[in-house]
Parts: C-alpha cells; structure tokens; sequence
C-alpha cells in the first residue's frame, strides 16, 4: 500500500469516527493545524476543581476528576507544544488536593466506580501511592514554564521524593511504570542526581522481556514502536534500525478496511472503542511521520 493511500485512509476513518480532541490533533500533525485549537478543546474536559476527567482517559466515564486523566491533558499539552497557564494553574490546585500525606498519587478514585469504566480502573483504597501517574505528572509540570511557583511548593516537593524513594527502592512492573520514570527524569532539573538513575533504568530496558520485540505479538502488550514512538524517543537507543523498520512495516499491515488501527485490550463498548481508535490512529501516523515514512 502507498504512503499516500495510508494517510488518505487514515484521515477518512479519523474524520468519521474520532472525537473533536484528535480530530485537531491530527490537524496540528498532519496538516499544519494549531495547537491553541487542540488545546482549546482539551479545556472541555477540565473540573472548577482544577483536575480532568469527562472520559477525556475513554475507559473512565466518570465526569470526576481523576489522577491519569489529569496526567493525559499534561501529555497532550506536551505533545503539541503549548501549556496553557490557566489549564497548568488549575492542575495545580488539583494537585495539592489529592497528594498524598507522605507523597504520590493513587492511580484510580472510587468515584470511577460509579460509572461505567473498564475493570482494571477502580481501586478499594484511596491512600496508596502510586509511581503511575505521579512521574509523567512531575516530569511534565517540570517541563512547562508557564507556571513555575508550585516547584517549591510542599506537595511537589513530596511528590518529587516519592519519586526518587521509588528509584531507590522500587522495581518497575511494566509499560506504564517504565514510561513514568523515564518522563521524570528527562524532565528533572537537577541532571546530575537524574545521571544517577540511569543506569537502572537502563539496565532494566535491556532485558528480555521488558520491550516485547516480537512485532506480531498479540494481547496487551506493548512493543517496539510503543517504547520509541518517535524517533527520539529514549528507547530508541536500544532498538536498531533493522528492528525499528520491521515494527514499521507490521503496523502499516495492521491499518484496518476502515482506515483506523486496532486497540489490543477489550473495549468497554462501541462508543470507547471508536474514541480510543481515533486517539491511537493519530498516535501511528505520528509515528509513521516521525520515522519518514509519510
């Protein structure tokens, strides 16, 4: 299939089925869009207490805020280059609320509970910290400059040495805990005591079966491109080309007849699976362009 018909596909699927917030996240990647607008719609799934909910995370329904959905809206921000200053105040505040007495942040509330949500959201306590998503909230907060004054602030700095207490005494499960403490330390200001964690991370990336190499691997795993889903990605190094190129070539395989990618975990109904197939068709094609590839 030509690079052209890939992104042709792609754009028809995106534009008869993805949400308003990745409809203009694939203006802003694909065809020179604005980031004020990707953000501008980002805005709608804010609460008056500062934090994001309202399914902007589609597994969790719930209109409450909770912590990763609020950890998404930072990666969005990211993604597109523009930290709103009113959108990171207002996560702030969010913040300061729910840090935990001695640092972190739980994965899930119990309001998610009370609303249709995938299994693997709901929690029976709300009192445990957890590295996801405390370290990509931290690593993001570090990396915008809009709104430095919570740096100093004592809920940061509790977060912050959670952080590291995880460093020196934790051990990464997965994925989602790998993805946490390398956006953290990318992020920290302070490079050189980073310099000092590296080493595991590092050591922990290289072994077999941490990064799923296999690229027809199925279930919910997570693979090569999900690691390096740029070219820049921090993973990259551990990846050679010819790797990197046969990933490439599968995920273009797994373009579907109706233009979209397929998700690898059970939808929770029609509605999110179209919601989370709009969100990850942009996220290939943002790989497929970073690689050179369209």
């Amino acid at each position: 299939m030509g690079k052209a018909q890939v992104l042709s596909r792609a754009k028809d699927f995106i534009y008869n089925n993805a949400r308003l917030l990745d409809r203009k996240r694939y203006e802003y990647h694909l065809e020179g869009g604005s980031n004020v607008e990707v953000v501008d719609v980002l805005k709608a799934y804010q609460n008056q207490d500062g934090g994001f909910g309202n399914a902007l995370e589609p597994d969790i329904r719930c209109p409450q805020s909770q912590p990763v959905p609020t950890e998404l809206a930072l990666t969005i921000m990211e993604e597109v280059g523009y930290f709103n200053p009113y959108i990171i105040k207002g996560i702030a505040k969010y913040l300061q609320k729910i840090t935990l007495k001695d640092g972190g942040i739980p994965f899930v509330f119990k309001s998610a509970s009370l609303y249709p949500h995938a299994p693997w959201w709901k929690s029976e306590e709300e009192c445990r910290p957890s590295i996801n998503p405390t370290g990509k909230i931290l690593g993001y907060l570090y990396k915008q400059k809009v709104y430095t004054d919570c740096y100093q602030e004592e809920w940061f700095l509790k977060n912050e040495q959670f952080i590291w207490d995880y460093l020196d005494n934790g051990n990464p499960t997965g994925y989602h805990d790998g993805i946490q403490l390398i956006t953290f330390l990318e992020n920290i200001p302070d490079t050189n005591k980073a310099d000092k964690y590296w080493p595991f991370v590092d050591d922990w990336l290289s072994r077999t079966g941490t990064i799923e190499r296999n690229p027809l691997a199925e279930g919910y795993v997570h693979k090569v491109l999900d690691w390096c889903p740029v070219s820049t990605s921090y993973s990259r190094k551990f990846i050679p080309d010819v790797e990197i190129n046969n990933h490439i070539q599968v995920l273009i395989e797994q373009q579907q007849e109706d233009g979209g990618w397929p998700i690898n975990w059970p939808a929770l109904s029609i509605g999110t699976e179209l919601e989370w197939r709009g969100w990850i068709t942009v996220e290939r094609l943002r790989t497929l362009k970073s690689y050179g590839i369209i």
